[in-house]
């Protein structure tokens, strides 16, 4: 029986994983309905989960050719524009859950906003301007 960290490794880094971290990447307005430690963890789990499960329907739903080594399974379904939509809606359909549940109401982000950098710019310009 494997270790329980072999196990969890490969998890986060096959291809549910980089499909879903590709969609945050690409959307700022979902990654800023997320970006508490609690909404991350429930966002993580519940898109993989579901990402999962929608792979796993298009792949019963479709037929895919016959594999001759050069991509997997995953890759020949999102080649299909409709088949990466698919799993991009139900990705933000989690992130639009987890930030509209209100367990996660008081969560503090992980970054600073935008106020508190503009803050420090100011405070870094005028503290610097005098040293130099």
């Amino acid at each position: 029986m494997p270790d329980l960290d072999e196990l969890w490794i490969p998890l986060v880094d096959e291809p549910i994983g980089g499909i879903v971290d590709r969609i945050v990447r690409d959307d700022p307005k979902l990654a800023a309905q997320i970006e508490t430690p609690h909404r991350i963890l429930a966002f993580r789990t519940f898109a993989y989960i579901r990402t999962g499960i929608v792979l796993g329907q298009l792949l019963f739903d479709h037929d895919l050719p016959d594999w001759d080594g050069s991509e997997s399974w995953v890759e020949a379904l999102l080649r299909d524009p409709a088949h990466r939509a698919a799993i991009e809606r139900e990705v933000r359909a989690v992130a639009d859950e987890i930030a509209a549940d209100p367990q996660y109401a008081d969560d503090e982000p992980l970054a600073p906003d935008e106020g508190a950098r503009d803050r420090f710019r100011a405070f870094a310009r005028e503290h610097l301007g005098r040293s130099g």
